[in-house]
Formats: C-alpha cells, structure tokens, sequence
C-alpha cells in the first residue's frame, strides 16, 4: 500500500496537532447535480473534511466517479495545510469515515503522522450538511422554465447552424421591436467574428449598448472591464463546450468542436442583480420571440447582411408567442437594422484605435515582432497556380490582389499557420496597415554570440515592418529554401505571396488544406538592397524580439 513520501510526512509532521476529530466522506451529487455550477460531467462525487469540534467545512472537491481514493488524501491534505478560511492549518487527532475502504486506505497512507482513523456508520455533521445542500437546491428555479427548455434551446442550435455572426460584426445592431411585456424594442448584436465567444446579446435599452461599447473600448484593466460588463442591462445567449477542451483558450477556437460538443447558456445581466444564469417565464417569452425573429432575418436578408456598409432592411413577422401545440397567440414584430447606429460605432472605434495606434507609433521601433503569434507553423515553400486560383476566387477566404500571373512553376509563398482567432487578428492588422506592400530576407546578427541570421520581413503599405521569422544564415535546410525563394521569384517577376492558415493544432499542421486557408496576401518580393536596411544587429535589449 502506497504512502505518503517522507518529505511530505516531515512537513505535516510540522503542523500543529489539535485535539479534535475530523469527519470525512465521499459522496454521490447525483441527486442534485443539476442545480450545482460545476463543470464535473455525470455523477460526480463530492468530497468533504469537515472539523467536528468546530463545525466548519475544512476542505471540499468535487471529482469524477472514476477518480481513485487518492482523491480523498489529497482533499484532506489540503484540510491540513490550506483549510478553507476561518480555519487554521493543523493535524486532527482523529478522523472518522464511513466507508472501510477509505478507512483502509487513509491508514496505509497516513502511517506515522499520529492520527487516529476509525469507522462509524453514521456522520452527523456531514449527513446535516448534505440534507442542507439538497434543501438549497430544491429552491433554486431552473435555468430555463419547463415550457420553454428544449424550444429555446433547438432555437440556439438553428442560431448555432445559421452563424449569423459569419456576417455580421459585434457593431451591427438589429432592432427588434416588440412592444410586449414592459419591452418597446430589444437591440440585438451577435459575437464570434472574431472567433472568440460566440452567442447573442439582448440589450433591453439602447443606452445600456452604448455605455458598454465605450467602456469596453476605452477601459484597460480587468476590474475596469468587468465592472464596465456588469453594467449592462441585456439577456444573452452563450455557447460554450460541453466538456473542457485540451488547448489554451488563446488557442481554441468553439467553431472547431462538433456541434454535439456545444452547449448553449442563457441568462440576464443587469447593474443591480449582475450575472443570472436562468430567465423567469415573461423573460423566456421575450428572448423566445426575440431569436425568432432575428433568426428569420437574417435568413431572408443574408445577402444584404453581407455587403459593407449594410443597407437599411426592414421586415415585419407574425411570431408565436409560445412552443406549446396548442398555442395560438401571435404578435407582430418587426426587425431593422440600424445602419446609422453601426457607422456611429465603427466611427467610435475606429477613432480610440487610432489615438491608440498614435501613441504607439510614437513609441515604436522601425521594425516589430508582433505580427506572428507565438506557436505559429511557418514555412517558407511554393503554391500551384491552380491553388493560387481557387484561393483567389474563394468567398470565404480575404484575397489581395497584385496583379501576378502565372509563371514558373507556382507562386512562391511564406505559410504561416497559427489559430483561428490569431489568424482573423494577423489578416486585420495587415489590412489595417493598408496591406501587404512586400516581403524581404535581410542579413542580422548577434552580436554577442557571433551568429549570422537571414530576417524574413514584411513591409505594409503604411511602411510597418515586421520580423516574421529569423533563419539562421548557415542552416542548410534555410540555405536550400532560400534559393528555391530567389529563384521561383526571379521566374515569377517578383511576385510572391503570404498565405494565413488556421489549423495549427489540428491534423493539418504544416500543410493546411483549402478549408484551412484564410488570407492569400498577393505581393512582390523586396531585395535586401532596396529595402536598405543593412546588416540589422540583435541587441541586448531585443533578446525577446
């Protein structure tokens, strides 16, 4: 039987004993799981310490089923060294569970720290606390009422096939007036084109809307943000996974996981209540109504949904008030977008990010290493014209045009492959710049280790320059590339590319598919000469670069 290292002993050893006895058990959460905000799939388990003699909780988990009775040592472990506040580190003089097994195994793992550990059929303490939580949990309404669950829940997955915000953008408004329950007219903006949370907001004033946007805009620390969220006066709907997911979040894009792996969350955020994760039925009714009719929007107005600016569209609908069989109220609203509110947003971004683009500009050096995210695949190879083709005739896929016509063998290119999220933001921040104005390898060193590098560079047309990747010069494997580069751009006139994929912790890493290709940024190829540079030395401070 396993127990615990000997360093670990020396350090509870350490720890003041107390004359008091500890219950400890293993529990079922089964019966009110449902109730409980926990990520846990399934049954899961809870595991308590609780201290008899003071009558207070010293340590609790929730775990899987299939988690071993190491979890219990664990759990009290953290009852000993980091009990939960009021309670002071400290070692039990006894403890009692309910379960032999348990009682076996904490006695093989505990051996020499004093303890005494008994069985007792009954836990007082415990058993109260369990009786109070299932209280607790019969009291708390449901997330959603019974008469609109599962209608609103198959809305959010037809909402979830449509990808409304595949068009539009956060800062294109829909008014939905309703003119129903203490609700005149409902402004709803999607997110996910940007690839990071995806679902619907409900803004109940259009007030509420602008005061977030600006805050949201303006305010940089995370206490600013989340007081500038918890101000609006909206309800939502959230999609998130159903179980957690093994990349970085920063790497993890929703629309990648099988719609069965997605679950969708609603609720209200208001200034004086904050954050509540379910809707009372007058509320479920309005939402119900509302999605419908944003949902028959924009499939009968995709079309003019998708130019830049959006015009003004207006329709007007009959929507059923309730999913019943039996139901037969209907209510007229009528849904339009806001045009002259969208510009009124882009235009207040557009000038906190210039201000923002000022004072770094100010700041900046000649050239930066922002551009490329950390973990990005990148290559530096040659596309099939027949590639460069599809990609330029793909509607999903943003293309620069430069003129290039098929000559030599294919176009040669430099692939960088991040995240569906760092990809959307690379492509932006280009055409924020005004695009793709060249690309070039420079000589650079390092002065303190004597190492010779080839820079690969790219140029903007507002004269950004951005590191994309640093070769070593002597590296036969670069030595190689870079010839095949100058030599397919001497056959192509000059004429290269930059392809942005997304897929990098995908199967396709290092040779992404069409379904992956995101940006084909058609360009020229700058010599080291013209670009005028010199040999670019890595300095000290640059070590990060």
């Amino acid at each position: 039987m396993n127990t615990l290292p000997q360093p670990t002993r020396r350090r509870l050893k350490k720890i003041p004993q107390i004359p008091s006895v500890w219950e400890g058990d293993r529990r079922s959460l089964s019966s009110f799981r449902a109730h409980l905000e926990s990520d846990t799939e399934g049954n899961g388990e809870c595991i308590i310490w609780v201290d008899g003699s003071e009558g207070f909780v010293r340590a609790m988990d929730v775990v899987s089923p299939e988690m071993g009775p190491e979890a219990v040592v664990r759990t009290l472990l953290r009852a000993i060294e980091t009990p939960h506040s009021p309670a002071k580190p400290a070692r039990p003089q006894k403890i009692v569970v309910r379960n032999r097994e348990i009682q076996f195994f904490l006695r093989g793992a505990l051996q020499n720290l004093d303890i005494a550990i008994d069985y007792v059929p009954e836990l007082p303490l415990i058993d109260e606390l369990f009786r109070s939580f299932e209280d607790l949990s019969g009291t708390r309404p449901p997330a959603i009422p019974p008469l609109y669950d599962t209608a609103l829940k198959d809305l959010a997955r037809e909402l979830w096939q449509a990808a409304p915000w595949e068009v539009l953008a956060d800062r294109d408004v829909v008014a939905i007036e309703l003119n129903r329950w203490d609700v005149e007219t409902i402004y709803a903006c999607v997110m996910g084109m940007l690839g990071k949370e995806y679902g619907v907001i409900l803004y109940r004033s259009l007030d509420s809307l602008k005061r977030f946007r600006l805050a949201a805009l303006e305010e940089k620390s995370v206490e600013q943000l989340e007081k500038a969220f918890l101000a609006q006066d909206c309800w939502f709907l959230n999609y998130e996974p159903v179980r957690d997911v093994e990349w970085e979040e920063e790497e993890f894009d929703l629309a990648d996981l099988p719609p069965s792996q997605i679950r969708s969350l609603f609720g209200s955020v208001h200034p004086y209540e904050g954050i509540r994760p379910y809707l009372d039925e007058e509320e479920a009714k309005a939402v119900y109504v509302s999605l419908q009719a944003l949902l028959r929007f924009f499939r009968a107005s995709k079309r003019g949904l998708d130019r830049e600016p959006i015009d003004k569209i207006s329709k007007r609908y009959r929507i059923s008030t309730s999913p019943a069989p039996d139901a037969c109220e209907t209510i007229p609203v009528t849904v339009s977008t806001l045009p002259e509110l969208s510009a009124e947003l882009l235009d207040i971004m557009e000038t906190i990010e210039a201000e923002e683009d000022e004072k770094e500009s100010q700041l900046s050096l000649p050239l930066r290493d922002d551009l490329v995210p950390d973990n990005a695949f990148l290559s530096v190879g040659m596309v099939p014209w027949e590639l460069v083709e599809t990609l330029r005739h793909h509607p999903k896929i943003y293309y620069q045009n430069q003129g290039a016509s098929p000559k030599g063998e294919g176009m040669p290119v430099v692939l960088i492959q991040t995240s569906r999220p760092k990809a959307k933001a690379l492509i932006e921040t280009l055409k924020k710049d005004g695009g793709l104005k060249a690309i070039c390898f420079n000589p650079g060193e390092d002065p303190l280790t004597g190492v010779n590098y080839d820079l690969g560079i790219f140029q903007t047309f507002n004269e950004n320059f951005y590191i994309f990747g640093e070769f070593v010069s002597d590296d036969p494997e670069h030595v190689q590339a870079r010839k095949k580069w100058d030599r397919r751009c001497h056959k192509t006139e000059g004429y290269c590319g930059l392809i942005v994929a997304m897929g990098v912790t995908g199967t396709s890493r290092g040779n992404p598919q069409l379904p992956d290709m995101m940006a084909l940024f058609e360009t020229k190829a700058l010599d080291a000469k013209e670009l005028a540079m010199g040999v670019l030395q890595l300095m000290p401070e640059f070590e990060e670069l």
